[in-house]
């Protein structure tokens, strides 16, 4: 950790217990640490880990499934207000320790529950890249099939469910999947994940604009964008805000250590808060586009019929298909929509396994070939537990559920709120709101500082304990969501 003074004409960091090892780091080269070459590499990478399966495949069913607009609305307020909070305070943490999460926690305390706080933040996203891969192996089947020209097929009733209980192809699709992820992450940050980002990014805003529109304009399609868009009061229920804070959560790569990391790759001249603003109304117009192109598309083709729409996770891989078989246009459509899909799960993806290979990077001192070699072990051991999951380990069920439901469960309804918790409480209790304010007005004239020391201190812990005990009480059949 260098110690060179601020070049800035602020003053230094000065928290309740800001170490002198985090006073300044204008240095963005600490131990052969990548960077990002600026502000829009760096949000077009954050906004391409945000932009992933969660828009694009659970956002628009939960939507559906919690009341359309009033869902949507309720996802607007969270995600300005305590989706804001989050992603600043971590990247501001990143930025200052220049850390990924583990490094960052025990910048401030080497005592277990800084620890424990560094390594739940840490091993989100190493459990997470394992099942999403499998699901990213999913769609990459999926394209390959519209790209032979396989519409029909693929609209068969049983396709799906036959596919992934067929555990060798499963895997294969897996793999394929995760070479790709891999191959992204063995170039570095620059060559790597910020240039496909680049290209990636701006690539998915232009088909899911096309989607989108072929979606609206089928006969039929009106109905499921005004259920859509506007907000039906009756539909409100506690369970809108559960399960909308649950996907902000997934959607803004919130409590995954991504961000810490991310940040730590930021020089000090980066605006944080311009940045997490852009990144805001990126993740959310992606997900209004999932919700334009799928909702008004099923709405069309099942006649207003609600309940296909609350399908869950396989409105993807079996209702999609079968609408654009419908409308003719099967091949064409199905080729744009899973390569939009395919972009967004691989973005995302490679932000998880960036995260996951800078901890262990950063608190083994190996280099990033050894670092990718542990995550392939886990990859591959975790991974094919789950592609199993459905086919030859089907009878292995925890809690009910199949074991990719189970790490999915695990990871976004358990350990998040727990990891975004240590965020709140390190922030509070240790560094201070006012070291973190610093941080960020070093670059930024943090005009929301008010609602950020607002939330983080009255609103987001007992929000997040909410989110926590309702999710493990839905799940032991105490509630119902």
């Amino acid at each position: 950790m260098d110690h060179t003074p601020h070049h800035h004409g602020h003053p230094p960091a000065s928290g309740k217990a800001c170490p002198d090892s985090l006073q300044a780091h204008d240095h963005p080269h600490d131990h052969g640490r990548g960077s990002f070459s600026g502000r829009i590499g760096y949000v077009l990478s954050v906004a391409g880990s945000a932009v992933g399966l969660g828009n694009i495949w659970r956002f628009p069913y939960l939507a559906a499934k919690y009341g359309g607009g009033m869902f949507l609305l309720v996802y607007l307020i969270l995600v300005v207000t305590f989706g804001y909070v989050l992603i600043v305070s971590e990247t501001a943490l990143g930025r200052m320790t220049r850390k990924s999460p583990v490094g960052a926690f025990q910048a401030f305390g080497k005592t277990l529950p800084f620890r424990l706080g560094g390594w739940i933040n840490a091993v989100i996203p190493m459990l997470i890249v394992t099942y999403y891969c499998v699901i990213g192996g999913w769609v990459t089947k999926y394209l390959a099939e519209y790209c032979l020209g396989r519409a029909d097929a693929l609209a068969a009733d049983d396709y799906f469910s036959s596919f992934i209980a067929d555990s060798a192809s499963a895997e294969v699709w897996f793999l394929v999947f995760t070479i790709l992820v891999f191959a992204v992450i063995l170039a570095g940050v620059k060559k790597g994940v910020e240039r496909v980002s680049k290209i990636m990014m701006p690539l998915l805003v232009l088909l899911a604009i096309l989607v989108a529109a072929y979606s609206i304009t089928r006969p039929g399609a009106m109905e499921g964008v005004k259920y859509f868009l506007i907000p039906d009061l009756s539909r409100f229920s506690w369970m809108t805000v559960v399960a909308a804070m649950g996907q902000m959560f997934y959607s803004l790569s919130i409590a995954m250590g991504i961000l810490y990391t991310y940040g730590s790759y930021l020089t000090k001249d980066i605006d944080i808060e311009v940045s997490t603003k852009q990144v805001e109304i990126f993740d959310t117009a992606i997900a209004v586009l999932a919700g334009l192109m799928i909702i008004p598309a099923v709405f069309a083709f099942s006649g207003g019929d609600p309940g296909t729409l609350q399908a869950g996770p396989s409105l993807m891989f079996i209702t999609i298909p079968k609408v654009f078989a419908s409308m003719g246009l099967g091949g064409p459509a199905g080729v744009a929509f899973f390569l939009l899909v395919l972009l967004a799960a691989l973005t995302s993806a490679i932000s998880l396994m960036e995260t996951s290979v800078s901890t262990i990077s950063d608190e083994t001192g190996w280099d990033r070939r050894a670092c990718c070699a542990v995550m392939a072990v886990m990859m591959i051991t975790i991974g094919s537990a789950s592609a199993f999951g459905y086919g030859i380990w089907d009878f292995v069920t925890i809690f009910g559920m199949q074991i990719l439901d189970f790490v999915d469960f695990l990871t976004n309804s358990v350990m998040m709120p727990i990891a975004a918790l240590a965020t709140c409480f390190l922030i509070l209790r240790v560094v201070g709101v006012k070291a973190i304010a610093d941080e960020i007005l070093i670059s930024s004239a943090f005009k929301r500082r008010r609602l950020y020391q607002f939330f983080l201190r009255y609103l987001a812990p007992a929000c997040l304990l909410i989110i926590l005990v309702s999710s493990i009480a839905n799940v032991l059949g105490w509630i119902q969501m």
